[in-house]
Parts: C-alpha cells; sequence; structure tokens
C-alpha cells in the first residue's frame, strides 16, 4: 500500500482532540489487519511541540502507521461484514479513482464509524461556515450493513435453513427418488446447500442426474456416462499428427496455461504434481472434443475447479460441466449475441430499478450501454467478485432455477445498487466504472448481494444506510426514517413478479424457467416498449399504454411527485 495520511480532522481540530490512525504492519500488508489505535494522554500525539511532518515521520517509523488525508479523498464507505457492525472493510476512494481497502476482522470498525460521522459534521459544519460552495470539498460518506429490516428482505427469507444431510433425505423416496423437486429448488434457492453433501445433490442441479431416477439407475448410468468419456478421450488422444497440430494450437495451448493457476490457494489443487490439476486439463481438452463448436474459452477453468473438488470423480465433473453448458443460462459463452442478450436484459432490470444509475450509462453513451465492469460477472460466474464460499453460494442459488434462469441478472443488479453510489454521485467514465467495481472485487459481501432488496425505484436505495455527508441525515437514514427503498437480489426478484405490467422487452425473461415464475396464476400485462426492428406489430402481443394521472401520494417529506417507468410495490 502506498503511503498517504490520514489526519481524520484538520491540525487545528486536532490539536484539542485525539485523533484515531488506522495502523497496520508493514510487514505484510496484503493480509494486515487495519485496527483503530488511539495515543494515550503521555503520547506522541499529544505534545505540540511537533509540526505535522515531524509527526508524520515518526508515526510512520514508531507504529508503522501510513497516513491518507481525507479532505484529498472523493469518498469514503464502511461495509459491516457481521451483524453486529463492528468488522467489515473501509474502502477509501482518491479523485483518481485510487482505492484503499482496510479490513477490520477482529472488530473495532463500529468506534471509526462513530469518530468518522463526528468528523464529516465538523467537516461540513466548517466548510458551512467558511461559505465554500465547490462541491469537490464535500466527501461521499455512507454505511451499509449486514442486517436488514424485514421491509427489505424476502417475505420467505428466513424460512430456510442450508440443506444438510437430514433435510435432503427428506427430499427422497425410498428409491432414491427427489420428491417435490420445486419445493427442493426452493430450498436451495434461499438455503443453500451444506459442503458434506455438495457432491451429491449437484449432479441435480446441473441437470446430470434426473430428479426422477432412482439410486440403481443413477448408478448405471455413471457407468454408461464412464464408458462415454473414456471413448472421448480416447478420440482425442487417437488424433493424426495435423489435427493434434491444430487441437494445440487452438485448444490445448490455452488449457495448459490456464489450468496451472486456477485455484491453486485451494488445497485440493496445492502443490506440485497435483494428479486433480491433471483431471481438470483432462476434463477441458475432453471438453473441448466433446463440443468443437465452443471449444475452450478462458475462465472454463474457473467454472470447472470447484466443481470437480466437490464432485471428486473425473467423469462425472465432466458430465456435470457438459450440464452446465447447455441448461444453465448462468453461463454466458463469450459469443456477441450471447453476450448482447444478457447485456440487453440487465439494461432493462437496471432502467426498472436503478433509473440514476441506467441515466448515467446512457449519458456515457456506446461506451457506457456497453457495461464492461459486468461482463467478468456473467463470464465467470462471479467467481472473482466474491470469496469463494460466497460465490459458491451464489451459484447454488442461480442453479436452482427457482422462479427464472437469469437469477444472475438480478444478482448484478443488487451489485450496483449496493456498491454503485460512487458511480452516479461522481459521474464515473465508463473506465473509471471499470476500476470501481474491479477494486471491491473480493471484498463484497456475497451473502448480503443475496438477501438484501426491496423495491425498484428510480431514487437511490439508502434504507439503512448513510449516503450524503451531515451527520443528522446520516443518523437519521441509519433509522430508515426515510423510508427509501433498497432493491436487491432475491427480494428483486420477488418484487419483479409483483410489478402490474412488465416491459416486452423482458418477456422471455422467464419463460424457460417453466412453472414457478407466475405459479399463482396472476400474469402481468405486457407493455410494448416501442423498438423492434422488421415489425409494426409487437411480437408478444403488448399494448402501448397512456398511464393515467394519479394524485401525489402523502408522505412524511409532503406529497410525493408521480415518476415516470415501473415502479414496484412497497
Amino acid at each position: 500500500m502506498a503511503p498517504h495520511a490520514l489526519p481524520a480532522l484538520p491540525l487545528g481540530w486536532a490539536d484539542r482532540e485525539a485523533q484515531p490512525h488506522l495502523a497496520c504492519s508493514t510487514s505484510s500488508p496484503s493480509s494486515a489487519d487495519a485496527h483503530l489505535c488511539f495515543p494515550d494522554n503521555h503520547g506522541l500525539l499529544q505534545t505540540p511541540r511537533w509540526d505535522e511532518p515531524q509527526r508524520a515521520c515518526a508515526l510512520e517509523q514508531i507504529c508503522g502507521v501510513f497516513r491518507v488525508d481525507l479532505g484529498h479523498m472523493r469518498s469514503l464507505r464502511l461495509f459491516f461484514s457481521d451483524e453486529a457492525c463492528t468488522s467489515g472493510q473501509l474502502v477509501v476512494a482518491s479523485r483518481e479513482s485510487q482505492y484503499k481497502v482496510f479490513h477490520f476482522h477482529r472488530g473495532g470498525l463500529d468506534k471509526l464509524s462513530d469518530v468518522f460521522q463526528k468528523w464529516q459534521y465538523c467537516a461540513e459544519t466548517h466548510l458551512k461556515d467558511q461559505q465554500v460552495a465547490d462541491e469537490k470539498t464535500c466527501m461521499q460518506f455512507s454505511i451499509r450493513r449486514p442486517k436488514l429490516p424485514s421491509s427489505e428482505t424476502h417475505p420467505e427469507e428466513s424460512m430456510y435453513k442450508r440443506l444438510d444431510v437430514s433435510s435432503w433425505l427428506r427430499h427422497l423416496n425410498e428409491l432414491g427418488q427427489v420428491q417435490e423437486e420445486y419445493k427442493l429448488r426452493k430450498a436451495i434457492f434461499f438455503g443453500g446447500i451444506d459442503v458434506s453433501i455438495r457432491g451429491e445433490v449437484w449432479p441435480f442441479l446441473l441437470r446430470y442426474y434426473s430428479h426422477e431416477s432412482t439410486s440403481a439407475e443413477r448408478e448405471a448410468l455413471r457407468a454408461q456416462k464412464r464408458k462415454e468419456y473414456a471413448e472421448i478421450q480416447q478420440k482425442r488422444l487417437s488424433m493424426t499428427p495435423e489435427e493434434h497440430r491444430a487441437f494445440w494450437r487452438n485448444v490445448q495451448f490455452t488449457v495448459d496455461k490456464d489450468v496451472v493457476r486456477t485455484d491453486r490457494s485451494n488445497q485440493f489443487f496445492q502443490g506440485e504434481d497435483n494428479p486433480n490439476v491433471e483431471s481438470m486439463r483432462r476434463i477441458l481438452l475432453n471438453y473441448a472434443v466433446y463440443n468443437p463448436a465452443i471449444g475452450y474459452s478462458q475462465g472454463m477453468s474457473d467454472l470447472v475447479a470447484p466443481i470437480l473438488a466437490e464432485v471428486l470423480d473425473e467423469s462425472d465433473t465432466f458430465w456435470c460441466f457438459v450440464g452446465l453448458m447447455q441448461n444453465t443460462i448462468f453461463v454466458s459463452c463469450p459469443r456477441d449475441e450471447d453476450m448482447e442478450k444478457q447485456l440487453l436484459y440487465l439494461r432493462e432490470l437496471l432502467r426498472l430499478s436503478h433509473l440514476r444509475f441506467y441515466q448515467h450509462l446512457v449519458s456515457l453513451g456506446e461506451d457506457g450501454l456497453q457495461m464492461l465492469f459486468c461482463h467478468r460477472w456473467l463470464l465467470l460466474c462471479f467467481k472473482r467478485e466474491f470469496p469463494e464460499a460466497e460465490a459458491l453460494r451464489i451459484w447454488e442459488a442461480c442453479w436452482a432455477h427457482y422462479q427464472t434462469d437469469y437469477f444472475h441478472l438480478f444478482i448484478c443488479v443488487a451489485i450496483v445498487v449496493i456498491y454503485g453510489d460512487d458511480v452516479v454521485e461522481q459521474r464515473l467514465a465508463a473506465d473509471q466504472m471499470l476500476l470501481h467495481f474491479g477494486t471491491l472485487a473480493m471484498h463484497m459481501n456475497g451473502e448480503l448481494v443475496l438477501r438484501k432488496v426491496a423495491g425498484f425505484t428510480d431514487r437511490v436505495p439508502t434504507s439503512g444506510h448513510l449516503t450524503h455527508p451531515g451527520a443528522r441525515k446520516a443518523e437519521k437514514e441509519a433509522r430508515g426514517e426515510d423510508g427509501l427503498f433498497s432493491s436487491k437480489a432475491r427480494s428483486l426478484l420477488y418484487q419483479f413478479r409483483l410489478l402490474p405490467r412488465i416491459p416486452c422487452s423482458l418477456h422471455d425473461l422467464c419463460k424457460l424457467c417453466g412453472t414457478g415464475m407466475w405459479d399463482s396464476g396472476y400474469i402481468p400485462a405486457v407493455e410494448c416498449t416501442g423498438h423492434h426492428l422488421g415489425s409494426e406489430s409487437c411480437p408478444y402481443g403488448g399494448t402501448v399504454e397512456t398511464p393515467s394521472p394519479k394524485f401525489p401520494r402523502e408522505g412524511k417529506k409532503g406529497p410525493k411527485a408521480p415518476r415516470e417507468g415501473f415502479g414496484f410495490r412497497r
């Protein structure tokens, strides 16, 4: 980490009040725990004879402290990772879009939060007294808390626990067949799967095993598929010299480079000459032979590795991967038309859920609407964005195909709503957006993204958060008194189901999942967006409706102006 200065208050105030500093070990910055270090009454910082440069130098030498001048920062975000709101991350962004992430693994972030709220109020008051009008002097400050009020969660959020051995067995009859598949998928969608049974349950989710198959039929299937897998491998090994040269140039060269650097921190793949790495290599090479139309693309190793680490059998993993690529829209092949379809749906969801962010993308033109910041999310299924345990939990929720095949797009929207405040507030360019979300990779809270949800709204979701300078407003919003909405993944889907009408551009979003999306019998009306190349009428039967005038609702802050577009119910 580059050295910076961190005076939380101007120097004149620091003389009157003890000032906190973020201390971290300089010996191993990548794994250091940041914590609060307050000087005692006889400490170095209380000595008025020292000027600022001397104090900074002494701090760096004695405490290993580096400092950041908050007066020159663009934003300050605190992300709590535990329900007690003591641990988490502090993310500081400079005006040059450089980010520093401080990890508080052992508590203390709540104390720092109190200090920053106090400092923020003083800073704003000071600027107001000086009649400073430059917006760049006002740093954006927010706090994200993982504990959500019931109004912001899916109504069934707390009804399902993680699928463990006993609950899994209750879903099987005496022949080993899955009973009430829909209920199983729903349980996995909300609760996830215990690590101990992933290897047994994942093949069902990836459609290697049929839910109607008995235990005996599955064993027979495995034997048959092992033979087929051996034939595929033999076909690869029997290539002519010319075929092998072309295969090495188009596939094997890239696979050989990728597998040796995939998930090597996972104990399953650690060490030199690890046979599991060779198994992963064979699976990918054989898949390129099995499906030459797709072949191999960089990133496929990131998808195979977790499956192999859980399923543990090479042949079974291969056929699970085949199912993943064939039946799961969650995996977006890197072809232009596939990616563009995903981005089209995502843009429409953002238009409904976060109009300000969508309008910012539009203002950037083609560069913004390409949304380069989310391409890796879609291609690697969030594996590079979250720690492995959270990423696999997201995979399971998507593989459950509960009410939609496109749940991963609701995950994308949730990430944007939770972590995209800076993009809108600072009007970040396309390349700066890419840097912003890339810097937050592995520092986002996957469980929060899955859980935290509420309604689609064109206002920036801030319920329960501190989102703007000013301690009084921050404290008010922390108590949720503004009544604004948050829009995140599971309840985004729930609220989407409640829409009285949907744009025809999202008509196909849920048609592949079969029973479940509107299983209550209520089907929303389709409204035509008016953009259909080569067709005068809407191919989905959508109608263009003129919204009837509505009286503004009275709220705590008086009448609210009606807003355009689609809106979620409260």
